[in-house]
């Protein structure tokens, strides 16, 4: 439990960090992001279990990546991360799980997802900033990537590519379970322009 609570630290430091950063009051990023401005405060001073989805609304209001409000500071040139060393940011009922990797540097940063979704199981996305774009590269199974409401099919060795400012899901389908690398571009931030 002392490596989630140093997480949850690493997280509460980003987020009030961001925020100020972005000049917004505790109310403003409330409002904004759609997240209880107790739940703010909770956060802020680590406490509490922020989910997978109001990471991703804070990180799209304040203009960074998920990561970035998940990580320290960088250790070198390289970095080499292991899945095993990753906790799962959502996991499902039946297993699935989604695991942010890494996020690249740089003024349009590149989220690396790792994810596993059982077959039937599913997770809706809110739909993310303008400019966001995924691609998901299926590795093992199958997938239906659902995106404005369209069904499209993602098999074993086949990648798909879509704007993420719309409602979309990725749901396992099959037999098997469905291995996928998804990455999510971010567009430039404000020090890019």
């Amino acid at each position: 439990m002392a490596e989630t609570a140093a997480a949850l630290r690493t997280v509460a430091h980003n987020v009030r960090a961001a925020r100020i950063r972005a000049g917004l009051s505790l109310e403003e990023l409330s409002r904004r992001a759609q997240v209880s401005k107790g739940a703010l405060v909770g956060l802020e001073k680590a406490q509490g279990n922020p989910n997978l989805a109001t990471l991703v609304r804070l990180a799209d209001t304040l203009g960074i990546s998920v990561s970035a409000l998940m990580q320290g500071p960088a250790e070198g040139r390289v970095r080499v991360v292991s899945a095993a060393d990753v906790a799962p940011l959502w996991t499902g009922e039946q297993g699935s799980e989604a695991r942010l990797m890494l996020t690249t540097s740089g003024p349009a940063p590149v989220e690396v997802w790792r994810w596993r979704l059982r077959p039937d199981e599913e997770y809706p996305s809110h739909p993310h900033q303008a400019g966001v774009v995924e691609t998901v590269s299926v590795t093992s199974g199958r997938m239906t990537l659902v995106v404005d409401g369209a069904e499209h099919t993602v098999e074993a060795g086949q990648t798909a590519t879509f704007d993420g400012d719309t409602s979309h899901s990725y749901r396992g389908s099959g037999s098997e379970t469905c291995h996928f690398i998804m990455t999510v571009h971010l567009p430039p931030g404000p020090s890019a322009t």
